[in-house]
C-alpha cells in the first residue's frame, strides 16, 4: 500500500510544471472556450452538485491529478479503512466512523467481531432514552419533564452536535438543546442564568472523562443541580457519552445513563453515534436515522465509484492542486445558510486537526505544504465583512460556497431568491472581476467627470479569476447535511493520502494541554519554575492584578 515515493515525486513535478504553463489560466475564456465546461467539471449525486468548474483546472489538469491519485493509491487507503484495517498508523488503531451510519443489514467485521449489532444496540439505547426525554416520561428530582438539555464537551464532543442541532432547526420537536464547551467561566453562567435546574438536564461528553475543560464544567454543573434540588438529584439529571464507565459512576451518574463509544472512532468523527445523542433528542430517532442515512449514501458513493466520478476524490484533488500546486495558504468556505452558521468552525477541526501536520506517514519531514487554514462564515454577513479581501486583496482564497436551491420558509421565497442571487453574483464576480478600464466606463456612464473617473478606475477594478466551488442541494434536510458532512470527512482523507501524512491523529493539541496544567499551580502562585523564562513577565502581570 505504500507509494513509490519516486514515481509520485515526478508526478507532482510534471503537475507543478502544468501549474507554470498555467498560472494564466483564464477561467472565463474556458467558459467560451468550452461550452460545455460546466457539465464537464461537475459531478451530481441525486440532488447533490459539486461544481468546481470556476476552478483553474483543464482536463490536461485533471488527467494528471488522476494520475497522481493512482500513484498515491487513493483506491487501496480507502478500501483499508472501509475494512477496518489500522490506518491510524501511530495509534495502531482502525478508523471506522464510517461503520457508525452503516444500515441494520449490513455486516462490518474487525477481526472476527460484526461490528454492527453492537452499534445498533447503542442506537437503540439511545433512541429509547431520547424517547423517554422526549415524551416527558423521564423525569428529574421534582417530578418536572426536562424542557432543556446542556451537553458539556469540547472539541468533537461539542463541535459535531452543536452545529448539527443548529442546522437541523427546522426538526426540531424535542427540549431545547445547549451546549457548553469553553472552561471561561462565562461560557456556563450565561448558559445557566437562563435555566431552571428542575427542568434541566445534562450530557456529559468526554471519552476519557478527564478532559480538563469539560470535567471543570460538569463539576459546576453537579454542584449547581446539587445546590438547588439536593445532592440525591445528580443521578436523575445527568447522563454522560464515555467509555471510562467507573469515573462516570463516581461522578454520580446511573450506569443505565451511560452511552459508550469506541477507540476507532476519532473525536471529530463521533457525530454519528453517542455524542449525536443531543441531536437525536431535539430532532428525534427517525430523523437521526435520516442524518445516518444520508452520510451512508456519501460512504457507499466514495466506495464504490470510479475516481474521477468520485465526488469526495475530485474535491480532495482540486483542494490539493489548490494548497500544494497553488500554494494558496488557506480556503474560505462560505454557507449561503444561516442555520450553517457553525458549519465553518466544524470543518476548521476536522481538516486542520487532520492534515495539520509537518511528518509525514513514515516519521520524515513533509516536502509539500499540507492542511490549509480553514475559515468563513454565513452569506450574505461575509460580503460586508472580508470579501472586500477575497475580491481585491493580494491573495487568492479559493472560496467553497454551500447554497440549497429551496429554504423552509416558502412562505418568504422572495428573500431566498435575493439569498440565491448574492450566492450567484458573488461567484461571477470573483471569476470575471471588472478591468479599470470597464470601471472608467461605467462611472463615465453614471456621469461623473472624466478626470475624477480616471482617477477611482484603478480603485474600482477587479482582478477576477479567482476560484470557487460550489455545492448545491436541493434542501437542508437531515439526510442532505449527513451526506455533506461525509463529503467533507472522505476530501479530508483523500488530501491526507495525497500529502502522505496520518490524518487520524492529533498529537498536535497535546503539548499545550500539559503546560496548562503545570502552569496553574503557578497562575495561584503556589509554584514557582525558572525555566519559564518567556512567562515570568506575564505572570508578574497577573498576580499583580488580581483580585
Amino acid at each position: 500500500m505504500k507509494r513509490d515515493e519516486s514515481q509520485f515525486q515526478a508526478a507532482l513535478n510534471t503537475l507543478k510544471y502544468q501549474n507554470n504553463n498555467g498560472a494564466l489560466f483564464n477561467i472565463k475564456k474556458a467558459f467560451f472556450d468550452d461550452i460545455n465546461r460546466f457539465n464537464n467539471f461537475s459531478l451530481k449525486l441525486d440532488d447533490l452538485l459539486f461544481d468546481f468548474s470556476k476552478c483553474a483546472v483543464s482536463k490536461n489538469t485533471l488527467r494528471l491529478l488522476e494520475n497522481l491519485a493512482r500513484i498515491a493509491n487513493i483506491s487501496s487507503r480507502r478500501d483499508a479503512m472501509f475494512t477496518g484495517e489500522s490506518v491510524n498508523i501511530t495509534e495502531n488503531r482502525p478508523v471506522l466512523h464510517t461503520a457508525l451510519r452503516a444500515p441494520e443489514k449490513c455486516k462490518i467485521l474487525l477481526g472476527e467481531t460484526d461490528l454492527v449489532p453492537e452499534i445498533q444496540s447503542v442506537l437503540a439505547k439511545m433512541e429509547k432514552f431520547s424517547n423517554a426525554i422526549r415524551n416527558g416520561l423521564l423525569k428529574g428530582e421534582r417530578g418536572n419533564p426536562f424542557t432543556d438539555i446542556v451537553n458539556i464537551g469540547i472539541g468533537g464532543s461539542d463541535l459535531g452536535p452543536a452545529m448539527v442541532t443548529r442546522a437541523l432547526r427546522p426538526y426540531h420537536n424535542g427540549p431545547a438543546c445547549h451546549f457548553i464547551s469553553n472552561i471561561d467561566s462565562a461560557h456556563i453562567i450565561d448558559t445557566l442564568g437562563a435555566l431552571n435546574p428542575s427542568n434541566t438536564f445534562f450530557i456529559i461528553a468526554s471519552k476519557t472523562f478527564t478532559t480538563i475543560e469539560t470535567m471543570t464544567n460538569a463539576l459546576f454543573a453537579r454542584q449547581w443541580i446539587a445546590n438547588s434540588l439536593g445532592a440525591t438529584a445528580v443521578c436523575k439529571h445527568f447522563a454522560a457519552v464515555s467509555s471510562a464507565i467507573n469515573k462516570v459512576i463516581d461522578f454520580g451518574i446511573d450506569e443505565s445513563y451511560i452511552f459508550g463509544f469506541w477507540n476507532w472512532v476519532g473525536g471529530r468523527y463521533s457525530v454519528w453515534g453517542a455524542i449525536g445523542l443531543p441531536v437525536m433528542i431535539a430532532i428525534g430517532s427517525a430523523q437521526f436515522r435520516q442524518f445516518l442515512a444520508g452520510a451512508h449514501i456519501m460512504d457507499e458513493h466514495f466506495r464504490k465509484t470510479p475516481l474521477m466520478t468520485n465526488i469526495p476524490v475530485v474535491f480532495g484533488l482540486v483542494g490539493f492542486w489548490h494548497r500544494v500546486i497553488c500554494n494558496y495558504p488557506t480556503r474560505a468556505v462560505i454557507p449561503y445558510e444561516q442555520r450553517l452558521k457553525r458549519l465553518p468552525a466544524y470543518l476548521q477541526q476536522l481538516d486542520m486537526e487532520s492534515n495539520g501536520k509537518c511528518v509525514t506517514s513514515e516519521g520524515t519531514q513533509v516536502t509539500t505544504a499540507t492542511g490549509p487554514i480553514v475559515w468563513g462564515e454565513p452569506g450574505t454577513n461575509g460580503q460586508h465583512a472580508f470579501f472586500q479581501l477575497l475580491h481585491q486583496g493580494t491573495d487568492i482564497i479559493p472560496i467553497e460556497f454551500i447554497i440549497s436551491v429551496n429554504s423552509h420558509e416558502p412562505n418568504l421565497q422572495s428573500q431566498h431568491n435575493l439569498l440565491l442571487a448574492n450566492y450567484l453574483a458573488q461567484t461571477e464576480a470573483l471569476l470575471c472581476g471588472r478591468p479599470a478600464e470597464a470601471a472608467y466606463t461605467q462611472m463615465i456612464q453614471q456621469g461623473v467627470g472624466e478626470n475624477e473617473a480616471r482617477r477611482l478606475a484603478p480603485h474600482k477594478a477587479f482582478p477576477g479569476n479567482r476560484p470557487s466551488i460550489t455545492i448545491m442541494q436541493d434542501l437542508l434536510t437531515p439526510f442532505a447535511l449527513g451526506r455533506l458532512l461525509a463529503l467533507y470527512e472522505h476530501r479530508v482523507f483523500v488530501e491526507g493520502i495525497l500529502m502522505n501524512i496520518n490524518s487520524f491523529d492529533q498529537w498536535g493539541v497535546e503539548l499545550g494541554k500539559d503546560l496548562a496544567n503545570s502552569l496553574v499551580k503557578m497562575i495561584e502562585g503556589e509554584a514557582e519554575d525558572s525555566t519559564k523564562k518567556s512567562l515570568s513577565g506575564l505572570l508578574s502581570h497577573i498576580r499583580a492584578y488580581r483580585k
